[in-house]
This record gives C-alpha cells, structure tokens and sequence, in this order.
C-alpha cells in the first residue's frame, strides 16, 4: 500500500478554496457525529442513489450529485479524502485560479456520480464521498505536474519505507488500481460498488480531471520539469 504525505512542490498563491472545502467536509462530518439514530435517514437524503436518479420520479434528487461530496461515512473516509485533496489540490487551484478552480471540482464530482451510476444503474445504497473531485485534481495533477515529487509512506504488512517518487508514477499507479478493482468488483460481484467503493467514480473522475484541466486552463499547462 502506498500513502502520500506530502509534495515538494510549492504554490504562489494562498488555496484558500481547498482550504474551504475541507473546512466544509470537516463541519458536514462533525454535523453527522451528532445525528446518532437520525444518521442514516440524513445519509439517504443527501448521499446519491443511482435508482432515484436513473428514474428521476422527485426532480430534487439531483442536488445530490452535489451535496454527496461533502457527506462521508466515517473518520478514516474523511480524513484519506482530505489528505489527498490538501496534498493535490493545493496546486491545481493554484494552476488554474480559484474560481475556476470551484468549477474544476463540482465538474469532477459529477463525472465521479455519472461513472459510478453508468457502473451501478439500479444500486438503491447511497453513495457518498469526494472522491470522484478528488481524483479528478489527481487526474489534472498528472498532466500539469508529472515531475513534481511526492513524499509517499510504502507499507507492506511489516515492511515500511518512505520514498520520494515522481508524481506519474504514483498517479499512474493510483489509477491502475482504481480501473483494475473496479473491473474485478464488477466481474465478480455483478456491480462496480459490490465492496463498498464506487471504484468507478474514481476513474470517472480521474479522466473527467485530465480533460477539463485542458479545457479551463488551455494556455498555462506547460508541464513542470
């Protein structure tokens, strides 16, 4: 397993956006924390479920492919999320600004849930987490800083070693894992969710990343040597 702890790669502006959305991530989860029997009745309102959306009987189900990404279901969820999102994105609001950078990641987002219900049409479990944007800043990271240099903690059960890689390398493995677990979750279990991850979301929006990088930023995509 490998985990990312940090990048030497240094912004010139202040990422008060990821900042935000982690603020608001944070705030969201602690709101959870007090719902205590009410929890799962607020998980089923604001998480996303691909057969409501996919029949569309209550237009208002479609705010959920929004308020999901700020809904996680528990600390480690939370926290794995947030780390990726402060390592990575970080430098692409810094890339592209911030307010486009907002868009950047709502657009992520919902290529994420549209992958994630291609995968799982008639799935009725809510579906919740910003992963899908978060691999969608992964996907951006890629193309604009391939070279950049991740900090990454490498564990196999007792063996634990800290390494500095290129970031293609951790990101091109990153995303073979995502497509290789999600074709197996898929093959063997029927459905791209069938062990509790939506691995489908995470290429969707990984992919979604590396072409709206493109788009919303087509003449500051230099690459970093």
């Amino acid at each position: 397993m490998i985990l990312p702890l940090r990048d030497e790669n240094p912004t010139r502006t202040v990422p008060f956006i990821t900042v935000a959305i982690i603020i608001a991530n944070a705030l969201v989860f602690f709101y959870e924390l007090q719902l205590g029997a009410y929890l799962e009745g607020f998980v089923k309102v604001f998480g996303m479920v691909p057969n409501n959306l996919m029949h569309l009987r209550d237009p208002s189900a479609l705010i959920t492919l929004v308020t999901c990404m700020f809904v996680h279901g528990s600390i480690v969820h939370l926290v794995g999320n947030m780390l990726y999102l402060w390592i990575f994105g970080n430098n692409i609001e810094d890339r592209l600004g911030h307010l486009r950078f907002i868009f950047f990641y709502l657009l992520c987002g919902l290529a994420g849930s549209l992958g994630h219900i291609a995968s799982s049409p008639y799935s009725t479990v809510p579906t919740i987490g910003a992963s899908g944007a978060i691999s969608g800043i992964l996907g951006a990271y890629l193309v604009v800083y391939p070279r950049a240099k991740i900090q990454t903690l490498f564990f196999v059960v007792f063996f634990v070693r800290l390494v500095t890689i290129d970031a293609r390398w951790f990101l091109l493995v990153w995303i073979a894992f995502q497509l290789v677990s999600g074709v197996s979750s898929y093959t063997l279990a029927g459905s791209g969710a069938q062990d509790g991850v939506a691995w489908f979301a995470h290429c969707a929006g990984f992919f979604a990343g590396v072409i709206g990088v493109f788009l919303l930023a087509p003449r500051r995509l230099q690459r970093e040597e």
